[in-house]
């Protein structure tokens, strides 16, 4: 029999859920239900009260199974009571809540958007719509291959583009929230275990890679490992990060740096040509990146450098509060550093020196 191939599986590797759920509570229990026939169905329970499981510590560390009632649908519900005082607190925290939706939104959004359903407090969580811009001048590129590890087949996809145009200046902008979405995503088995790095994880600032940028913004770009073993996956053992010494991810970021180098170049000449650039950026559309065609490399504009008068950058520092003021008084108070900086040199000059 050829061998099965379940692509984006959220069940082929481990979660570490009793970890999880020993450090929410103290009484957990442990609910299944599956119907091998549409005539009958097989329940069971797993009663674990922690404090009295943690001072037997005699090998095997069983469970007790116990048959249960069945459960309305097919699954498995899992009830944690007497929270432990960090779990109280933290669910107790509009903000940790709000981070935990969106943490769910974006890690589990290739599930989401294939029909898993999870609600938070009884409200649906929608997932994170992962789309690349699109047209005659962009075209963002989708490859596949395989690789093995220790003999164990690995799929493998990298797909990058421009996710939305760059800004319009590379200065650090404390307000631009979207900012956080941009760089490499690495996913495994379909969830998201490395989201937006722009750290040496994916190369950004190695092996004469610039490090990132926020001229760089607009980028995004996944590599998807999927395979049967979890073993062959680059997962750390907290499945929150990158195992960097896996072969199959070492031989992966080559592929990575190809797609980086293009967009880094793109952003470059963009400076030198940026009212065409603006122009083309706008002609491009989202697309779902499950739609994406497959293309062996990413599609960016030459642009045609246009002659500038030369460019003189000034640079000083001054006490933050002093220039929040001066920005209030410009009519924004969190008007970006670079414009307050443009706007009172513009003031200056034609104050001194009058229209030209």
């Amino acid at each position: 029999m050829p061998e099965t191939h379940n692509n984006y599986s959220i069940g082929v590797y481990g979660i570490g859920m009793k970890r999880a759920v020993f450090k929410l509570g103290e009484d957990i229990l442990i609910r299944s239900t599956h119907s091998p026939t549409l005539e009958e169905k097989e329940s069971f329970t797993v009663p674990i009260k922690v404090n009295e499981w943690v001072v037997d510590d005699r090998l095997p560390w069983d469970f007790e199974i116990l048959d249960d009632e069945a459960l309305e649908q097919d699954g498995v519900e899992i009830i944690v009571k007497n929270l432990t005082p960090g779990a109280e607190s933290s669910f107790d925290s509009p903000a940790f809540l709000q981070n935990l939706r969106r943490i769910i939104s974006r890690d589990y959004s290739l599930h989401i958007n294939r029909g898993i359903k999870i609600t938070l407090n009884g409200e649906v969580i929608s997932g994170w719509k992962i789309e690349l811009r699109q047209s005659d001048d962009f075209e963002p590129m989708r490859i596949e291959y395989e690789d093995s590890a220790e003999g164990d087949r690995v799929l493998i996809e990298v797909i990058g583009g421009m996710a939305a145009p760059p800004p319009e200046t590379s200065e650090p902008d404390e307000n631009d929230e979207s900012d956080r979405r941009f760089g490499w995503y690495v996913i495994c088995n379909g969830r998201i275990v490395l989201a937006a790095d722009k750290t040496e994880v994916s190369g950004w600032g190695t092996e004469g890679w610039p490090r990132w940028h926020r001229q760089y913004s607009g980028f995004i770009g996944l590599v998807l490992f999927t395979s049967e073993k979890a073993s062959a996956l680059p997962l750390t053992t907290t499945k929150r990060s990158v195992d960097t010494s896996s072969e199959v991810f070492r031989r992966a970021r080559p592929r990575l740096r190809e797609v980086t180098r293009m967009w880094i170049d793109y952003t470059n000449q963009r400076k030198q040509s940026m009212e065409e650039a603006k122009k083309k950026e706008a002609e491009a559309t989202a697309i779902p990146v499950y739609s994406i065609q497959k293309r062996p490399t990413v599609t960016l504009p030459k642009l045609i450098p246009t002659p500038a008068e030369r460019i003189a950058n000034i640079n000083y520092a001054v006490p933050v509060s002093k220039l929040k003021k001066l920005a209030k008084e410009l009519g924004n108070i969190n008007m970006p550093y670079r414009e307050v900086g443009i706007k009172t040199f513009d003031y200056t000059y034609d104050d001194l020196m009058g229209e030209e």
